[in-house]
């Protein structure tokens, strides 16, 4: 199966903000570090806990991560995360847990077409879109 993952980069603090992000998704992480990788002495060893790959994943939910950045991390709008479901109360919790130190962007409200839309930018300064399509039952 073809997909496209939001892969996100970090500045040291992707096991941070990768468990929180379970905590708020739930599913299984997986973490590799610098000094899980071969050679690691090659690395300062203030490094030694940065995250090389991070993996979260939840049903058909996956979120990517990496501490490791060979430039200047600059935060932008460009990209989001964003989280679709046809459960309405699921998409309520999720919100409700990644809105701690968020701020708003879209309130989590029913649109003019029906669905439930909301959006944030997260404690860690990556945006979210959360979409639940209307039940037609």
């Amino acid at each position: 199966m073809d997909q496209i993952i939001a892969y996100l980069t970090f500045n040291g603090n992707c096991r941070e903000a990768m468990e929180f992000y379970q905590e708020c998704i739930g599913g299984e992480l997986k973490l590799q570090t610098l000094k899980d990788v071969p050679k690691p002495k090659k690395f300062p060893d203030d490094m030694k806990d940065y995250v090389v790959q991070a993996i979260l994943e939840k049903d058909g939910i996956l979120l990517m991560g990496t501490d490791m950045v060979d430039k200047k991390l600059i935060r932008g709008n460009s990209i989001s995360i964003f989280l679709g479901t046809s459960n309405e109360e699921q998409l309520q919790r999720y919100y409700q847990k990644l809105k701690k130190g968020s701020r708003s962007t879209y309130p989590l409200e029913r649109t003019h077409w029906g669905n439930l839309f909301g959006g944030l930018v997260d404690k860690f300064g990556n945006e979210w879109l959360f979409h639940c399509k209307k039940n037609n039952n």
